[in-house]
């Protein structure tokens, strides 16, 4: 499992995904801007935006109902400011936090699980051999 999902895309993609249904502005390579609600995206950072403005490299403005743009020609997103709060960077904190295991437990795998049977097994041996208290 990575930092921020499941799935193991990194910080930028769940941003992207976390700021669907928000009003966003998308910078294309061919200097083209498309200001609109961010309806759907995906991993590979193809976005449809409906409702959007194109602003062209030579200033002319257009509207445009729907929009798909390739992930490929995007130069760059810009989000509202409300996203800073993303639950999203919380995880990436603990992540940080507990180096690594962003639930803060014990190692996982087969020879962390071998570990853990056995303490647990070494503090019922001493639980037993200590006499009852007076």
């Amino acid at each position: 499992m990575s930092v921020t999902g499941k799935r193991g895309v990194g910080v930028p993609v769940i941003l992207m995904h976390d700021g669907e249904g928000t009003i966003v502005t998308v910078e294309c390579k061919n200097g083209d801007l498309y200001r609109g609600f961010l309806d759907e995206t995906e991993d590979n950072f193809n976005a449809v935006l409906k409702d959007a403005t194109k602003t062209t490299a030579d200033g002319k403005r257009v509207q445009i109902d729907h929009i798909f743009i390739r992930g490929s020609q995007i130069c760059f997103f810009v989000f509202p400011t409300m996203l800073k709060k993303a639950p999203m960077f919380k995880r990436v904190k603990a992540w940080r936090k507990h180096r690594g295991n962003a639930k803060g437990d014990a190692a996982r795998g087969q020879a962390a699980a071998i570990i853990r049977k056995a303490m647990a097994r070494q503090l019922q041996l001493k639980s037993s051999v200590l006499p009852p208290p007076r």
